[in-house]
């Protein structure tokens, strides 16, 4: 058990991922290609694959636009765009050094959902040359994932974008995260016998994982009364004196500030987290950043999500040592691991195979149920409130759960009967899979030793 390790060995296995990517990366020279989906028989098939039989499906899609899901790929083709400019916790590093995380996603996106996805790298910090050049590739595909934006733009950049373009635009880090920690809370809650509307919860760090987070674990039925925020200055209230100064430049935690702790109360994380039953952080790695003292101020049965990487905000046993019932981190080597990889998958599957042209929160919302759904139909304890990534069924599931919520809100181009989705998404799941399996029997994937 992690808890027997010593400080020194935990920070050596944190290392090790590291170690061995400096090691393996240069030997695969990235982690995907583009590869054959159609049969080539023999030559003669260019002339239909390309010139000139290819002008035929051209005209048809011209006469014809929706018919670019039926004569293409673009149903099945993701976007994962990024700047550089927030990468891992290493920040501004620029778009280079950012590919090998966007090419990580890319191989993530189809092994666990059967999405054909695409690292595109901008060379730009500026906002609205970022929009532009999103708008101007929607043509492509079916989707758009946006990652690792330095804030407050990010918010500018999705918010915009989710208004302006005709197929899903995703931030990861904002929606992903939240639906995950949301699907973790709802079990988190169901063990400890709280009801999220009742539960005082404390967002440790205002950013933008943290922001998107309240607003869908608000929408999902918490008490926006009975939560509070902290950023690096304390708790954000109504009358601290730098809150004006964000109404223009950071609008969303503006208006945290003004609509969360209502008896504006004030000091830091220690007095944010009196009393509270939840507290949910995604701020500086630790340890030392919550410290065991202060978990004991909470709440009876508290629930403890430590989501900074490599080291959590606080060790899992120092939690417990506090008087946490429940405690989640963004680490495999713990239980209840809150990892966005959970999410996005089965969540674009299931916006793709229904053609939407958003994602919207209620979308995320029943991703999140379903996703608490599986592994409540497991058995939930303390030590297993959210699925692990191997648990392939989970990603199916909520394709179907995000499908069937887009085509009650009538933001899906096309209408599949549960079973019908279903049964696609499981076929795209497990054929992705397989290639992979078969690839590397045959060698075509070479193995490092």
């Amino acid at each position: 058990m992690s808890k027997n390790l010593t400080v020194e060995e935990l920070l050596a296995r944190a290392k090790k991922p590291g170690e061995d990517a400096l090691r393996f990366h240069p030997f695969y020279k990235g982690k995907i290609e583009v590869l054959p989906k159609a049969q080539i028989r023999n030559f003669q098939d260019f002339a239909i694959w390309y010139t000139p039989g290819v002008a035929e499906p051209c005209k048809d899609i011209k006469a014809h636009p929706e018919k670019v899901f039926e004569y293409t790929n673009k149903g099945n083709f993701v976007a994962i765009i990024s700047d550089g400019t927030r990468i891992l916790g290493l920040g501004d590093i620029g778009p280079e050094a950012g590919l090998p995380v966007m090419e990580g996603k890319a191989l993530l996106f189809k092994y666990l959902g059967g999405v054909d996805a695409f690292p595109i790298m901008l060379n730009t910090k500026d906002p609205y040359e970022f929009i532009r050049t999103v708008k101007l590739l929607e043509p492509t595909f079916g989707g758009i994932n946006l990652e690792d934006i330095s804030q407050p733009k990010c918010f500018y950049i999705l918010d915009t974008l989710r208004k302006e373009s005709g197929i899903p635009v995703w931030h990861d880090d904002q929606q992903g995260t939240a639906a995950v920690i949301l699907s973790g809370l709802l079990n988190s809650l169901k063990v400890v016998g709280k009801k999220l509307e009742d539960a005082k919860i404390t967002f440790v760090g205002s950013g933008a994982a943290n922001i998107a987070a309240e607003r869908i674990i608000e929408k999902a039925g918490a008490n926006k009364e009975n939560i509070k925020m902290v950023d690096s200055k304390g708790i954000l209230r109504s009358d601290r004196e730098d809150i004006q100064n964000l109404e223009k430049n950071y609008p969303q935690k503006y208006y945290l500030a003004r609509s969360t702790n209502p008896e504006k109360k004030s000091g830091g994380i220690p007095e944010a987290l009196d009393g509270a039953d939840v507290v949910i952080a995604a701020s500086k790695p630790g340890p030392g950043t919550i410290k065991p003292e202060w978990i004991k101020k909470m709440a009876k049965d508290s629930i403890v999500f430590a989501a900074a990487n490599p080291i959590p905000e606080i060790w899992p046993w120092e939690a417990k040592e506090g008087g946490a019932r429940i405690v989640a981190t963004g680490r495999s080597d713990f239980p209840n691991q809150v990892n966005n990889s959970l999410g996005f998958p089965g969540i674009f599957r299931g916006a793709l195979d229904i053609r939407a042209k958003t994602i919207t929160d209620e979308m995320c919302i029943a991703a999140a149920k379903e996703l608490a759904k599986v592994a409540e139909d497991k058995g939930l304890s303390e030590d297993y409130i959210i699925p692990n990534m191997d648990q392939w069924e989970v990603f199916p599931r909520e394709a179907v759960a995000v499908a069937m919520k887009g085509i009650e809100q009538g933001v899906a181009r096309r209408v599949a009967t549960k079973e019908e989705l279903y049964k696609e998404a499981e076929e795209k799941i497990k054929k992705a899979r397989e290639e992979v399996r078969l690839l590397m029997k045959e060698g075509f994937i070479k193995k490092i030793e």
